[in-house]
């Protein structure tokens, strides 16, 4: 485990993450919006995604004293079929760098990872938003058709 960081070097981290959200808003077609969280609720930052499976996805970025949490929302707990999505998004976690599927609040399914504070650079933000795009992209209908599969006829 990492030491905590302290105020000072959170500080510059938050500026640094600003000013990487800053241009990905300006320069990623691909990024709608950028949001900051109440200071009183921590650092945080939600930036929302246009995408072409699943149109709009928000990944939050959570900045702690030792490391920065990510996590994106895939789809809502599966109204069937939960033991087939569960095995296919468990597999699908292999394949996956840094993130992992869980089940969150209400049986949600959430995409999440974690990386040392000490490690965050634009380079490593970009990779954690890119990840996060991709394999929402990549697993998003297969999960809806597998957890909703009579809503899509199967």
């Amino acid at each position: 485990m990492t030491d905590a960081l302290s105020e000072a070097a959170l500080d510059e981290l938050e500026a640094r993450i600003d000013a990487w959200a800053a241009r990905e808003l300006s320069d990623n077609p691909v990024v709608a919006a950028v949001e900051r969280g109440p200071r009183a609720e921590g650092r945080r930052w939600f930036v929302r995604v246009h995408g072409e499976e699943k149109d709009v996805s928000t990944v939050w970025f959570h900045l702690r004293q030792r490391t920065l949490h990510v996590e994106t929302y895939l789809m809502p707990a599966p109204e069937e079929n939960a033991g087939q999505l569960y095995e296919h998004l468990l597999r699908r976690n292999r394949k996956l760098h840094g993130l992992t599927f869980a089940i969150g609040e209400e049986d949600a399914i959430f995409l999440v990872g974690e990386v040392p504070a000490t490690s965050v650079t634009d380079d490593e933000l970009d990779r954690l938003l890119g990840s996060s795009y991709a394999a929402v992209e990549q697993c998003f209908r297969p999960a809806l058709r597998i957890g909703f599969a009579s809503r899509f006829g199967g």
